[in-house]
């Protein structure tokens, strides 16, 4: 195949890979959110939220997990960066690991909102919208690049196995290409 080719079906094939949404989570869903919810008014309606798990608490039959919510990006995987919306409940069927579903985790569920839980956040009673979740969708743990506190404002020595040994010890890899050779 000729180079000009395959450049372009490269990039098809990495543009197409951009917005996979799983298929449990695919589906059109309305835009409200955990905070919106809170009120009790968007009863039975169909939602589809993620973030980061609080807690995962297996209870008799069902497993409740407690999510700080964020804005799902187009892969409906929820965005690291994003503002909460607050913060919702998710139960569903069966016994899910909490060292599994471990607090930190991201999560997109899907589901059909019904009532809330009041749960205490210090001495704060908050309000959690409850989903009945058909979905519970746990992402895989994102990679951890190596970061550096040379230049890093939000560095933290406990995420990185290489702390203290900078850029200044470990330069990146320089990779040299000759031009004019050309393999075939």
């Amino acid at each position: 195949m000729s180079r000009r080719l395959v450049l372009p079906l490269l990039v098809a094939l990495a543009l197409g890979a951009c917005a996979t949404v799983p298929q449990q989570l695919a589906g059109t869903y309305p835009t409200v959110t955990p905070d919106a919810a809170r009120s009790g008014s968007a009863q039975g309606t169909r939602v589809r939220w993620g973030g980061r798990i609080i807690e995962t608490e297996p209870q008799q039959n069902s497993t409740c997990f407690f999510v700080l919510a964020e804005p799902l990006d187009s892969q409906a995987r929820p965005e690291r960066e994003g503002e909460s919306d607050g913060r919702f409940v998710a139960c569903r069927e069966g016994f899910y690991d909490p060292e599994v579903y471990a607090r930190g985790r991201e999560v997109t569920v899907t589901g059909s909102l019904g009532g809330s839980m009041s749960r205490k956040i210090g001495d704060y009673d908050y309000n959690y919208p409850q989903v009945a979740a058909d979905t519970v969708y746990l992402w895989p743990k994102r990679p951890r690049y190596m970061r550096s506190p040379y230049y890093d404002p939000f560095y933290d020595p406990f995420y990185d196995p290489f702390w203290g040994f900078g850029p200044y010890f470990f330069p990146p890899p320089v990779i040299i290409v000759h031009p004019g050779h050309h393999h075939h």
